[in-house]
């Protein structure tokens, strides 16, 4: 029965953690940053804790659980043991002392076949995804090639057609990664292995290597070769800026990296390997992973003309997926156009494509006019050479502490038992060490009263009747009873204060790693891996709730045991002591991060991997790693043996001495000398199980400093009672800045210098300037996570006054990169439960989410639908859609867009941009950094920064009429000038009959801008004195 409660709470503990770590997985390795800038930490860590709790209850159950198997384990050999003396004595009279795998893809027929014929692929393995939930992890999407898709081998092919049209889907098909259901015997899918196959994803992969490595991916380096893709894929430049050069370790995830050249470095990768065919995904993914869409407009034009039109693509076959037709015009020789269904509507030249999708016509002839705009789209921020060594290495090392346990992490766990303060924990360990040793004492004195029971039939020896077996076996059950109740006490003081330990250590290290400073966070993400991280909050506090407080326990046991029979022998043979010195050893822990990283990588570009065949490069790289851990594994156990070995030789020479002792060295009864060698061998064993004991404690104690090290990181200003605001701020969102400095650390460079600006409550100010001129660092600053100086004016009252948890929460920002958790869409717009459905909907329609589909969608998006963790089961621009919606039901007063919409196409930004303008509060302040005019064009205000300082604020139109502005050389080198100036000009009239004499101003400007200008300068001559713009 025992078992089988055993079997049910252990199933449940399972559940009960795999809960935590996957919050916490997710909390700390995949949303930090949007949980620091929504100011969710105390929220997080409040759901964090009570899945611990609930996991505690569990364990606790389970330790309770062995008590019982424990006390059940020794309560039967006891009875047992009563009833044989029992028996033994009154039939004899007498008791003497002396008897005291692999998987196959489908080969085409003909090996230089492209393509696709007859058949239908999709995200489950069902012909039918209708019975899949909407949103969850295989999407619901097929993709449907009717007939006969072949793509042109040696040359480029353009994959292209609206959001949702399975671009995508296409080269994840093409490679074997959806499931292949095919239409009849004709069908076929054909992607030729035999010359290569290299792989730019939709989402960049980067892996924790220098820049070289990331490159090269296991191929030879040739060095001609190599500098060809350098320079063709734009990387000269950046490799100059790092010190290491190409041998600068990027981070994981290429954290160190912009956006633009974890693009770039994915496409050298692609084009220095010798595969023959090439499939490049530019469809939108978050920003920074498209081939061109990540660029500006010269650095995509480079890569056009200088690596697809280079020497290195020719005879190649590239398929290409984008959105960016226009940029890709000049080098689309075959042009594949997906229906929105996810079918093929045409196949052959660019025209005929765009002649059958009216839409995407109109698209193209958008794009082809705004390509210049995109020269103003300079998002990439500067490598962040700081952050590296001079050596080029990022990544440090992990601490290790050499000798034993460090006593700070020690005193952390054995401190931390107790909510009553210092007077509890004297109660607690008083209790735990003072019922343990009486429990330890019974044990012994168990045998002293056998031996004694024995003694007494020698005495009596013509008359054993007079011996009372009753009084004995009741004095032997009584201390046997007596030792269980004490053991028992002991135990479960010392389970319910363990597990508080555990708790508030658990509690400590999340709401520290979640307080961590905003900067020195950034730093330590940088440096360190994420599965170093998660190791601490779920390995190492494993090891804590059973194998460090589990040795601790027993090394206290066999410490009391070992005394207690050495003074036994002692006692009884005063003159045979033996002194002696034992020492352990410890190191193991530290090698097994590298092959968790190494493996969390190779699952996150896994499709990079099969798609480049380099499976068994990455096998090999893990069996290494591996090896590693093992040999390190390996030597401690040959230590452990080494030392077992000896300590036995030691124990039975000490036994053998004191046997040969106590027969010829001293006259004593056989009951006494049953009793010291029993007492004798035990300790003997005792010692050598206190040694592997000691060692093991040793060993798991390394966790416990592991986690020490994150409990004394860098923290941001706990919240005081004086930072809480009133309970009505803010009121509005009015926002005044005043001499503005920031710096990312004490010694670093100023990126904002003495900046002054109002935003009046409901006001929308654009935010534009060039790389590295601080957009992204002011809206940093305003939420305090960089060092200020100056002063920021929120609804009146100085943020630096107010607690960081409470400026958060009334702050709402949209950073570049969404972050989505595990859950429900729901969950992900509401995470704490504060709002009815019906707020959340109408978030999800101001966002554009019912914009983009509709009531019959198969696999639309509902409030129940399932996100998989970090969203991957949903298209980017979703994701996008579905923080932007997060942000709006928040309602704050000042809502702060950086690069919100970058990664979304033209038509889906512009629903959003117009669900903004009429959806959102008239008296939320909006602040949008963008890199696209349209999105800004139409603000209230738009502020320029350059090298952090503010070189223009003011009205658009006011802007422009400034022929020298930075604004107007921007819209000037646009190739949509008429519509910009017409949103500047916010639809009002003008007049214009000074016109021919206004040469430089903004209406001239206009008129100059508009293919009627004619029209409008003979209207001069008639009479008409105003224009509407």
């Amino acid at each position: 029965m025992i078992t089988k409660l055993s079997h049910g709470v252990q199933v449940e503990k399972m559940k009960r953690s795999d809960a935590r770590v996957q919050t916490v997985t997710e909390a700390l390795g995949g949303v930090i940053r949007t949980v620091k800038l929504f100011g969710w930490e105390q929220k997080m860590s409040e759901r964090i804790d009570a899945q611990r709790q609930e996991e505690l209850k569990a364990i606790r159950k389970t330790k309770f659980l062995w008590l019982a198997t424990s006390i059940l384990s020794n309560l039967i050999p006891m009875a047992t043991m009563v009833v044989t003396f029992t028996v033994y004595t009154e039939l004899l009279d007498a008791f003497s002392a002396t008897e005291g795998t692999t998987a196959l893809s489908p080969d085409s027929s003909s090996p230089d076949v492209i393509g696709i014929c007859a058949a239908t692929f999709t995200w489950d393995n069902s012909p039918t995804s209708g019975t899949e939930t909407p949103g969850s992890k295989k999407r619901n999407f097929k993709l449907c090639i009717n007939d006969e898709l072949m793509f042109k081998p040696g040359h480029i092919n353009l994959v292209i057609g609206q959001t949702g049209s399975g671009k995508t889907s296409l080269l994840m098909a093409l490679l074997g990664e959806m499931h292949y259901i095919p239409m009849g015997p004709g069908s076929m899918v054909s992607l030729p292995r035999g010359g290569g196959v290299a792989y730019h994803a939709q989402e960049s992969w980067i892996m924790n290597e220098t820049i070289r490595n990331n490159i090269l991916f296991g191929s030879p380096y040739d060095e001609e070769r190599y500098k060809k893709v350098i320079e063709q894929c734009a990387l000269e430049r950046d490799l100059s800026l790092f010190d290491a050069g190409d041998e600068t370790e990027v981070g994981e995830k290429g954290i160190t990296l912009s956006g633009g050249q974890k693009a770039r470095i994915t496409l050298a990768r692609a084009v220095y390997s010798q595969a023959a065919i090439l499939l490049l995904d530019d469809s939108p993914p978050p920003p920074g992973a498209q081939v061109l869409a990540a660029l500006d407009v010269h650095t995509a034009q480079w890569i056009v003309d200088k690596c697809f039109q280079g020497d290195l693509i020719q005879g190649r076959t590239v398929i290409l997926v984008t959105h960016n037709v226009a940029l890709a015009t000049p080098i689309a020789e075959y042009v594949v156009c997906l229906s929105p269904d996810g079918g093929v509507l045409s196949t052959g030249s660019l025209s005929s494509a765009l002649a059958k999708d009216k839409k995407l016509s109109a698209e193209v002839a958008k794009e082809s006019k705004q390509l210049e705009e995109a020269d103003q789209e300079i998002t990439e921020p500067k490598p962040n050479v700081a952050a590296q060594n001079s050596d080029g290495k990022l990544v440090v090392a992990e601490e290790i502490s050499v000798g034993h346990v460090g006593w700070t992490a020690l005193v952390k766990l054995l401190f931390s038992n107790t909510s009553s303060g210092t007077a509890g924990l004297i109660v607690f360990w008083v209790v735990y060490f003072g019922a343990l040793f009486l429990s330890k004492l019974a044990i012994t004195t168990e045998s002293w009263v056998l031996a004694l029971w024995a003694r007494q039939y020698e005495i009596h020896m013509g008359d054993p009747s007079e011996v009372s077996v009753s009084r004995y076996l009741s004095i032997y059950v009584a201390i046997f009873v007596f030792s269980l109740i004490t053991s028992a006490i002991s135990f479960t003081v010392f389970v319910f204060g363990t597990v508080r330990a555990s708790r508030v250590i658990h509690k400590i290290l999340i709401e520290n790693s979640a307080q961590i400073d905003f900067e020195t966070m950034n730093r330590w993400l940088d440096k360190t891996p994420s599965s170093r991280i998660i190791t601490r909050c779920t390995q190492d506090i494993a090891a804590i709730d059973a194998n460090v407080v589990g040795f601790f326990n027993n090394l206290v046991h066999m410490t009391f045991d070992i005394l207690l029979k050495f003074c036994a022998v002692i006692i009884m043979s005063p003159i045979f002591t033996l002194p002696g010195i034992l020492m352990g050893v410890r190191e193991l822990s530290n090698a097994k991060s590298p092959v968790l990283g190494h493996i969390g990588a190779a699952i996150a570009g896994l499709v990079s991997i099969r798609a480049y065949g380099s499976e068994e490069a990455f096998r090999q790289e893990s069996f290494a790693r591996i090896n590693r851990f093992t040999r390190v594994q390996r030597t401690f156990w040959d230590l452990n043996r080494w030392i077992s070995v000896r300590s036995e030789l030691l124990a039975g020479s000490f036994s053998t001495a004191l046997s040969a002792y106590l027969v010829y060295g001293q006259r004593s009864d056989a009951a006494s000398t049953g009793f010291t060698l029993t007492m004798a061998v035990g300790f003997s064993s005792m010692v050598l199980w206190w040694v592997r004991n000691f060692n093991e404690f040793e060993v798991q104690g390394n966790s416990l400093e592991r986690i020490h090290q994150y409990l004394v990181i860098d923290q941001e200003p706990k919240p005081t009672p004086e930072g809480v605001p009133p309970a009505s701020w803010p009121t509005s969102g009015d926002l005044r800045v005043e001499n503005l400095s920031a710096r990312y650390s004490e010694d670093g460079p100023k990126v904002l210098e003495d900046i002054s600006f109002h935003v009046k409550s409901g006001e929308r100010v654009g935010i534009v300037g060039r790389t590295g001129s601080g957009k992204s660092s002011l809206t940093l600053a305003l939420l305090r996570c960089i060092l200020t100086e100056g002063t920021v004016y929120y609804d009146g009252l100085a943020t630096d006054k107010i607690n960081l948890d409470v400026l958060r929460s009334q702050i709402t920002i949209i950073p570049q990169v969404p972050e989505l958790l595990s859950g429900t869409l729901r969950e992900n717009i509401d995470p704490f439960s504060q709002y009815e459905d019906a707020v959340l909907n109408d978030a999800l329609r101001s966002a554009g989410l019912f914009s983009l589909q509709s009531e019959i969608d198969e696999g639309r998006l509902t409030l129940d639908s399932d996100i998989s963790s970090g969203g991957s089961n949903l298209s980017v621009g979703q994701r996008q859609i579905i923080a932007l919606a997060r942000a709006i039901v928040r309602q704050s007063k000042l809502l702060i867009l950086d690069e919100a919409t970058s990664a979304i196409d033209y038509e889906t930004d512009s629903i959003i941009q117009e669900s903004l303008r009429k959806e959102v509060a008239k008296d939320v302040t909006l602040l949008t950094v963008a890199h696209r005019l349209q999105t800004i064009m139409d603000s209230d205000k738009i502020m320029v920064l350059d090298a952090g300082h503010i070189v223009e604020f003011g009205k658009p139109a006011e802007l422009l009429d400034n022929e020298k502005s930075f604004l107007r050389s921007l819209v000037d080198a646009s190739g949509d000038r008429e519509k910009l100036f017409a949103m500047a000009a916010g639809g009002r009239s003008l007049k214009f009959t000074d016109l021919p004499e206004k040469k430089n101003g903004f209406l001239r400007s206009f008129v100059d801008a508009r293919e009627d200008k004619k029209k409008v300068y003979a209207m001069t001559t008639n009479g008409s004195t105003t224009v509407n713009m």
